[in-house]
């Protein structure tokens, strides 16, 4: 099952990495490596004039310092999967609140 809400939807406690590098959760350890240096290079401010782009390459920076680690990848995705299962309604609630805000905005 894939969250296709985007990254600014994911509840406030927790960041959607895989959404940040725009990656499935199954990804392979040289898909995540390929998407973080397509985005970084893509965002980095030395080549983005853009005033967003800083805060964009350091997200990218931080989703790669997680997913591109298998130990802290295993416990980004036990605590996204935990994060679901202990409090679905609240996640739920989250999820589709932005989401509906999104589309009436």
């Amino acid at each position: 099952m894939s969250l296709e809400a985007p990254a600014e939807n994911w509840p406030k406690h927790m960041k959607d990495y895989y959404r940040i590098l725009g990656l499935q959760p199954s990804a392979s350890a040289g898909e995540i490596k390929s998407a973080y240096r397509k985005k970084a290079s893509a965002l980095h401010p030395d080549r983005n004039p853009s005033d967003k782009a800083h805060a964009a390459f350091q997200e990218v920076q931080a989703a790669y310092e997680v997913l591109g680690d298998e130990v802290k990848r295993r416990a980004f995705d036990d605590n996204r999967r935990r994060s679901l299962i202990e409090n679905p309604i609240e996640t739920a609630r989250e999820l589709w609140s932005a989401y509906l805000k999104n589309i009436l905005t």
